[in-house]
Parts: C-alpha cells; structure tokens; sequence
C-alpha cells in the first residue's frame, strides 16, 4: 500500500483473453438484451430521481440566470428524494437482475456503417496523413455532470455529435507531399475536417452515446461504444462502462479491452481502462497496411499519481501483447498511437508520472522534456468555474482569449501540488495543465500539425486535441 491506495504488487497480469470479435451487440443472444433491457427498466425509476436529485445543483450560469427559485428545488428534491425512496424494491430487484446479466456481456458494441468505398492500395513511393482527435466530453448523466460545472448532456451530446461529423467519409489518407519544417500549431475554432480516427472519454451516458454513434456513422463507419466491463469486476461494483468511444474511417480488423485493476475512491465505481483497435489502411505489395490506435482514461484524483503510474505500466503490457497477437508475417505498421486523458501534466510538480517509461518509447510532440513542454503548447484542462464567463462562452472568443497568455493564466486549470492543490510558487504566466494526450512511436511517422480545439467552449471543461501525422513508408516495418 502506498499512502490509503492498494497498488498491486506485480503489475504485470496473465496474459489476457484473445482479442474479442467485433459484433454488433454487447450480449451473444437476444434472451439476454431483453433481461438487460428488464433490468434496466427496474431500476429506471431510481436512476431518474437520483439524476434528478443531483441535478438540482446549478452551475455558475444557472446561479447567475437565478432560473429556479430556492423553495422550487426544494419541493422539486422531496419529490425526488419520495421517488427514490418508492423506487427502492424494484432497485434491488433489478440490481439482483443486472449483476449476473452483466457477467455474460461483452466489453463493446461494434456498429458498422455500409456504403464507404475501401482504402486503396498504397503505393508506398508516397506518403501518407492520417489525422487523430482526442477529447474528454465529459458526457455524464446531467446530475453527475454538474460536479464539474456542467449539466444538459443531452443538448451537448447532440451539439458534440453534429460538430464532429459534419464532413462526408474519405476514401483514403491524403496523400502529402515531403516536408522539413517545424511542427506546424493551431487554436482552432472548428475540428479538423480530414479527421480520420476520433478518441472520446467520458461518455458515460447511455443516451450520449447512442446519440452520438448515431451521428458518427455517417463519416465513421466503424464505431466502438459502450466501452467497458460492468457488474462486480475485481470484487468492485462497476455502476459505469469506461466512457471510451471510438470512431473510424478505416476498417477495424480487431479489438480489445483490459480493465484497470486498480481503480480507486470515486472512479472505482466506473470500468476504466484501455481499448486498442488494429486497423486495416489499405495493401501493398500484396500485404496488409494497419496501423493500431489505444485509447484510455486513467485515474482522475491528484493524489493518485502510484495509480496512474501503474495504470501506465499495464496499457504499455497490454499494447505489447496486443500487436504481438495480431500481427500477421509482412505486415505493413503504418503507425502506433496512444490517446486520452491521463489526468496528469507537465507541468505540475509530478516526477513520478512524468518520467514513466511510456515517454522513452512513445512520442509527445507537446513535451520537451519532463516538466517542460514545447512554449507553443497550451494546457487542456480548462478553470471549471469559468467555463460561462463571456471572454470564452463562445469556440471564437476562447480561441481568441487562449491566444493570450493573460487569458491563458485567468481559464486554464494550473499547476498544482501532490494535493491536487494549486502551486503556490508556480511560475506565470502559465501554459496550462495539458491533462488530453495524443502520443506515437517513432519511427513509424512525423508530426504534419498539432491542434488545440475550441469546439466545446461551455460544452466541456477539456480542450480536444488533434494531430497530424504523416506515415513516412520507408519507416513502416515488413
């Protein structure tokens, strides 16, 4: 035990299960997403009301907008609270019903879109740019989310999912011509329009979810949701999937998940973890070109940097084991990346997680050294109770504040202690605590472009990122 959290003594497990086919439905048959869909509806009744309950917390624009009355919400919570207590048989029975339900179900749905033309063969002669989207959406049901100052995720689910797909699918990776210049950087007002592979944490909602797969299809294809091994996992009751939502334009020749053992405090209640995809681009020479892609959320609190660090050790085992198993004799590996949120930065006073071993094998463009970022970089993690305030309540007015380094210092989130409290002897004016990753390995490509997106102003408390990468074929491994 390091400090009141269990870290396991090898962190190293067996070697896990094969990779899962990708199929439509978490449950292999139908008898089992109707109890699913009875247990779900047993404990609806509860689920309302406590969401309701925790809804009744305004955020700093409700509180400015005066838009309910004190003696409303609290008629509205005995209201509420007298539900949630009615509701309470029919809660135990339908948890009686989920748990075992559960234990049958897969750890993804896989849905597929028809009418995409195939990747066409790569002429490996030319260069390749593949674009990646990473974004903490923070998609909770609207109660929880108001703890991190936001609420009405069905409006922003909707907002979210218009805003990623408004392009028509691409056929193939642009083809780039050769550069050598220095990593070109943006604050952007709109996401990429050539973005290939899209990378959301935080969509814990089901509606959230079924709304933004829904969008995605039209320009993803191939989308992975409801991420994540729920039930009793670890003899840990998991009441939420892992948030992890993928979406592509090339087809996913397989999948995986591994569930972080360790979880702790409040986000032992959720099925964090790792899920890595391979990825079919295209042919040459007769042989398949993939490229694979994981996406994770680590431990959230502060404090917990010995989680993270060994959360950190099992994604990098796991990413292992996974290309080892699915690599075929003359594969082509266009690339290999890592993306999420890791909830640490690099700026704080956190050696521990800053010098882990996954920056010796993986690249971060925004990092320099540990502790020191490149000066374009900026932090991702907004100031939470700011997000209304009118200098960023629009993508145009927070691109244009972050541009300055006073804005910068006044709504990003800055350094902090171990504590998780702000550093008092920081220096300013700060970048920012750059929490959302997007990491590669050399030498399967060179960065084309760095993004830091302002899409979600008062949608979500995190900056999406984006990078371009040019796979460069001499570099790709037979």
């Amino acid at each position: 035990r390091r400090g009141d959290v269990t870290v396991p003594l090898s962190p190293l497990p067996a070697p896990p299960a094969p990779a899962m086919l990708l199929r439509e439905s978490p449950f292999p048959n139908r008898a089992l997403v109707a109890l699913d869909y009875l247990a779900r509806g047993l404990l609806a009744p509860s689920f309302w009301a406590t969401n309701h309950l925790l809804d009744l917390r305004p955020t700093t624009a409700e509180r400015r907008s005066r838009c309910c009355s004190c003696a409303g919400r609290a008629l509205a919570a005995l209201v509420y609270a007298a539900t949630l207590l009615v509701s309470l048989p029919l809660t135990v029975l339908g948890l009686l019903l989920w748990l075992p339900v559960q234990a049958a179900r897969r750890p993804f749905a896989y849905q597929y879109t028809a009418g995409t033309a195939p990747a066409e063969p790569w002429d490996l002669r030319q260069r390749r740019a593949f674009t990646f989207l990473s974004a903490n959406v923070c998609l909770l049901p609207s109660g929880l989310a108001k703890f991190s100052n936001l609420g009405q995720t069905p409006q922003r689910a909707t907002y979210i999912a218009r805003q990623l797909a408004p392009a028509p699918p691409s056929p193939a990776g642009a083809l780039v011509e050769p550069q050598h210049v220095p990593v070109p950087v943006a604050l952007a007002e709109r996401f990429p329009a050539d973005t290939d592979f899209v990378c959301l944490q935080e969509v814990f909602d089901a509606g959230a979810a079924t709304c933004l797969r829904r969008r995605l299809g039209g320009t993803f294809p191939h989308v992975l949701s409801e991420v994540g091994d729920r039930g009793l996992r670890c003899s840990r009751l998991k009441l939420l999937d892992s948030g992890l939502l993928l979406a592509s334009r090339y087809p996913l020749l397989a999948a995986q998940f591994h569930g972080f053992p360790n979880g702790a405090r409040e986000d032992a209640m959720a099925a964090k973890g790792l899920l890595v995809v391979q990825v079919l681009l295209g042919s040459a020479r007769g042989q398949r070109v993939v490229g694979y892609l994981g996406c994770t959320h680590l431990q959230a609190p502060a404090g917990d940097a010995a989680v993270r660090d060994a959360q950190l050790t099992l994604a990098l085992h796991w990413l292992q084991l996974f290309q080892e198993a699915q690599e075929q004799r003359g594969d082509v590996v266009a690339f290999d990346v890592l993306c999420g949120d890791l909830n640490f930065d690099n700026c704080s006073r956190d050696e521990l997680n800053q010098r882990h071993r996954l920056f010796e094998l993986y690249r971060d463009p925004c990092r320099r050294a540990p502790g020191q970022d490149e000066p374009w970089a900026i932090g991702t993690l907004l100031n939470y109770l700011k997000i209304y305030e009118e200098p960023v309540s629009t993508p145009e007015k927070l691109r244009r504040t972050l541009s300055e380094p006073a804005g910068r210092q006044r709504y990003l989130a800055g350094p902090i202690l171990a504590s998780g409290q702000p550093d008092p002897v920081a220096p300013s004016p700060w970048q920012g605590r750059r929490v959302d990753y997007l990491l590669f390995r050399p030498p399967r490509g060179e960065v084309a472009g760095v993004t830091f997106v302002t899409q979600l102003a008062t949608r979500s408390d995190h900056l999406p990122v984006a990078l371009r990468l040019d796979v460069v074929p001499a570099t790709c491994s037979f």
